[in-house]
């Protein structure tokens, strides 16, 4: 089993859960490192001083912030810690609120809460009662040296799931963006969007959606490992012509609706792609590009 982030006891009421948190979320990101191109070496980075021009040891170096352009105010390490909450060891429960309210741009990490074998049963008892009232848990828990703000919410296979959340003052609100004025769509129009969205409904299937180009850098990678030669990839075809929105639409519409007839449904792994003809009616373009089937 991997190994906990971070250990503690949930808390609501005065019940006490003991936890260990783990994490939900391991990123395949494909990671490259500096090198020069010359003879390969791996590229240093040095804390280097713009005005004495030269490097500085770790010691010398404290955090400023930039109050007006070239001027900082510096602030020490202890003054930092004294500001840091003190480490509870809880996640504590202060308020169950239903999942639908809470704007998904609210989340960050997320990360498994697990019970020690003496709390099964009041980890279930908690995660039974969530499910059942159609509830989630809104907490505050210090991790490492920070209280976040936390959502804990059941999770699949009778887990509970945990994730830290932004603050209210951190999400930027869509009334601050600029959009431009749209015209009421027609009623037919509207029809035919229906229709689309309900033709390619269905269950969310996350592994119908690889990261390709993850795996294309990774098959890159692998082939000029073995010492093979690399053809640039050829430019994709020009985009199609920009259609109507009814038009699009419409196209959009008969081409699921053949999907829907053929006998066999996208297999898992393959990713779903528009159609060349239902072309992005935004006034650019979109060219068109075939399905591909996940590696391996």
């Amino acid at each position: 089993m991997a190994r906990a982030i971070w250990s503690g006891a949930l808390t609501f009421g005065l019940v006490n859960i003991p936890v260990k948190l783990y994490t939900a979320v391991h990123q395949k990101e494909v990671r490259f490192h500096m090198l020069h191109d010359a003879d390969g070496a791996r590229i240093q980075l040095r804390r280097f001083c713009s005005t004495e021009e030269k490097e500085v040891p770790y010691e010398h170096i404290v955090k400023g912030y930039e109050v007006s352009p070239g001027r900082y105010v510096t602030v020490t390490r202890e003054e930092l810690e004294a500001f840091d909450p003190k480490a509870t060891r809880t996640v504590e429960i202060h308020d169950f609120v239903e999942l639908s309210e809470i704007d998904p741009a609210f989340f960050e990490a997320s990360y498994y809460l697990v019970p020690d074998r003496s709390a099964a049963k009041a980890y279930r008892l908690l995660g039974d009662a969530m499910r059942k009232a159609g509830k989630v848990a809104i907490a505050t828990a210090v991790l490492r040296t920070r209280e976040s703000l936390c959502c804990v919410r059941p999770a699949a296979g009778g887990a509970l799931a945990l994730s830290t959340m932004n603050r209210a003052d951190e999400i930027d609100s869509p009334g601050s963006l600029e959009l431009p004025e749209a015209g009421e769509p027609s009623s037919r129009e509207l029809q035919m969007a229906e229709q689309l969205v309900a033709s390619l409904s269905g269950p969310f299937e996350p592994e119908r959606y690889p990261d390709l180009r993850r795996e294309r850098v990774l098959e890159l990678i692998e082939r000029k490992a073995e010492g093979q030669t690399i053809e640039a990839p050829a430019a994709e075809p020009a985009g199609a012509e920009v259609v109507s929105l009814a038009d699009a639409l419409s196209a959009s519409l008969a081409a699921a609706r053949r999907r829907g007839a053929e006998p066999e449904a996208p297999a898992r792994g393959e990713r779903r792609h528009a159609p060349a003809a239902a072309a992005r009616t935004t006034g650019r373009p979109r060219a068109a590009r075939a399905s591909r089937k996940k590696r391996g």
